[in-house]
């Protein structure tokens, strides 16, 4: 494992940056003789590479060699020298101070290893059995992926029946919508233009602030303020005489009521001076036959009022509403013409599902697949006779394994237990001889079977190593797609094998590794195996689902809507009759300075007088001679201009 992973970690060659540099250096061309000396350049450092490479598996295999062809050889020669009783020295034991850390030491040595085999005989045991396990699981592999071809036969006419159904049910879809179009589309319509129409209409109709019944509302409530105002102008003019008559007669008893010695005295003179001042002023300003006559206008308002304009404007907002009847009606037409295309794409469709035989070719790949199986199943029991004895020479060869750590425990635990110290190798106790001998017997083992099994480990390290180095690595990492798919490798004479092998076209760009990819990834069987080169399922789909003439019939859709009419003439001319009936040039401000000029002067009047009586009648109580002056028409006159003025 170290030379592994030493091997995992080395730098290799760049042959080609070699060949790119040499190109670069000869962009003319490249001579014949700089090819040879490329060419054999090449294969020295092809050779250096592969020295480099295996140099960990060869410096392992020459050790493993070694101690294959010595072992035996010392083993010869130790037996030998026992056979002549040359080997063991004398039977003579000589007492050293050390002697027992030797024991202790060499005891301790062959316990550690002890131990240590016997954890790589667990191991080694693990190993055998997982292999066994793995084997059989490579049966319920094989079966599981049987079955999975099976199912994906059996499921793929299902699979086509359902693809051709997905077209039925968007065409049922198209159609459901296209029967419904004026709804749809029409809806649609409205909505879109009921942001711009509803709003603008309602703008055109609405008369200070109000809609169309409100509009027809204040048209009335004009026409009868009109009629108010005209009344009204007619009562103030003949009223304006009898007014005028009447404050001329107040002034006079004013004036003789200013003349009286009590407005001479000092408490009320300065209100009579006011008054007496300001008595000319004592009438009406207000002209009321200067103001402009309402009666043109009042015609006209009358006029417009005989129009029923609110019926004018629901008939255009019912023309407006029916714009989905509208589409209806001018696509009926192309509806059907897409109905008939539509039907047309659905038999092709059905036409291509029924051009390939798919059933027949699944029913002799599934036999294909039951065959196959059956004769990967035939060689299951020679399989299993194989690992069986596998798995017996595995435990046969932990077995004498374990003998020699048996001999070797067995031999500690009695030379340990018959050690006695005072004891010569002569007078030894039966323990501690057995002891000996087992340990021996460990050794002896040990060289009968130590060759063998070095020679099993190095071959299986040499061949495993390489095969773990040059497949499973570059499998793993999917380097060994790249060497295969290199072109004319697998085949010298066809670019591509992959697709040669299923195409017949050894030109597509069709590689192992991409195939591998795809389906690693999960992708279809289309896209792994690039199928649009036998059937391309993207032009025959532009061509009939994704159908250019389809596309401009629905393009060419168009619907006419200069035939609904929003608000008819009348409308138009009634609202326009309104506008221009003369209501905006009356003179609302001199009606009213009119009015409000009588109203302050009166009111004016009215308080100067309400002064003079307040202060005459605080005088009642202190000068009764001031009543006296007062005549009874005075106090009259006076009278009625408080009533006037309140």
């Amino acid at each position: 494992h170290l030379c592994l992973y030493a091997l995992r970690h080395t730098n290799a060659y760049l042959l080609p940056d070699l060949i790119v540099k040499v190109v670069q250096q000869n962009k003319g061309g490249v001579k014949v003789e700089e090819w040879r000396k490329v060419l054999i350049l090449m294969d020295l450092l092809l050779l250096l590479q592969w020295i480099h490479y295996e140099s960990g598996f060869l410096i392992c295999a020459v050790v493993g060699i070694m101690f294959v062809v010595f072992t035996p050889i010392i083993a010869a020669c130790f037996c030998m020298c026992r056979c002549c009783d040359n080997c063991g020295g004398e039977m003579h034991q000589r007492q050293r101070k050390n002697a027992d850390c030797y024991r202790g030491f060499f005891t301790a040595s062959l316990f550690t290893t002890t131990v240590f085999i016997i954890l790589g005989v667990l191991v080694a045991y693990a190993a055998n059995h997982n292999i066994s396990s793995q084997i059989k699981n490579t049966r319920r592999l094989i079966n599981t992926n049987m079955r999975d071809l099976k199912t994906f036969a059996n499921n793929t006419p299902a699979q086509v029946e359902y693809l051709t159904a997905q077209y039925t049910t968007a065409k049922n879809k198209v159609l459901s919508d296209l029967d419904n179009i004026g709804p749809l589309l029409g809806a649609r319509i409205h909505s879109n233009l009921e942001k711009e129409v509803v709003p603008a209409l309602d703008a055109a109709l609405r008369m200070a602030g109000a809609k169309v019944e409100s509009a027809i509302k204040a048209m009335r409530e004009t026409k009868e303020a009109l009629e108010n105002v005209s009344s009204s102008l007619e009562t103030l003019q003949d009223g304006m005489g009898k007014l005028q008559a009447s404050l001329a007669g107040e002034r006079a008893s004013l004036s003789n009521t200013l003349s009286d010695p009590a407005c001479t005295n000092g408490a009320v003179s300065h209100t009579c001076n006011t008054i007496r001042s300001t008595l000319a002023q004592l009438g009406i300003n207000a002209d009321f036959s200067k103001l402009p006559d309402v009666s043109r206008a009042l015609a006209n308002v009358n006029t417009i009022l005989k129009v029923d304009l609110s019926n004018i404007v629901q008939k255009g907002y019912a023309s407006f509403n029916d714009t989905p009847t509208l589409v209806k009606d001018q696509t009926k037409n192309i509806v059907s013409g897409v109905k008939g295309m539509l039907d047309k794409i659905g038999n092709e469709i059905m036409a291509f599902a029924k051009m390939f035989p798919v059933e027949a070719s699944l029913a002799n790949f599934t036999i294909f697949l039951n065959q196959q199986h059956k004769t990967i199943e035939s060689f299951y029991p020679q399989v299993d006779q194989m690992d069986f004895y596998r798995w017996i020479g595995c435990v046969a060869m932990l077995c004498a394994v374990v003998l020699v750590l048996a001999f070797n425990i067995l031999g500690l635990l009695c030379g340990t237990c018959g050690y006695d110290k005072q004891a010569t190798p002569t007078t030894r106790g039966c323990l501690s001889n057995t002891g000996g001998n087992l340990l021996m017997a460990g050794v002896g083992f040990s060289f009968i079977f130590a060759w063998v099994l070095m020679g099993l480990v190095t071959t299986m390290f040499v061949v495993g190593g390489n095969i773990e180095k040059l497949m499973c690595e570059p499998l793993s990492n999917r380097q060994l797609f790249k060497i295969i798919d290199t072109p004319f490798l697998v085949h010298p004479e066809k670019k591509n094998f992959l697709p040669a092998m299923l195409f017949q076209n050894p030109n597509i760009d069709l590689t192992l590794g991409a195939m591998y990819r795809e389906c690693y990834e999960n992708n279809g069987l289309y896209h792994a195996l690039q199928l649009e080169n036998i059937f391309n399922i993207n032009s025959f789909l532009n061509r009939t689902v994704y159908n250019k003439d389809l596309g401009k019939v629905l393009e060419g859709v168009k619907v006419d809507l200069k035939n609904v009419a929003l608000l008819e003439q009348v409308g138009r001319d009634n609202l326009m009759n309104f506008a221009n009936s003369g209501l905006g040039e009356i003179d609302y401000p001199a009606y009213l300075a009119e009015v409000m000029c009588v109203f302050v002067c009166v009111r004016v009047w009215g308080v100067r007088v309400r002064l003079l009586l307040t202060s005459l009648d605080k005088r009642k109580t202190t000068k009764k001679n001031v009543g006296a002056t007062l005549t009874l028409q005075d106090v009259l006159g006076i009278s009625r201009l408080r009533m006037n003025a309140s």
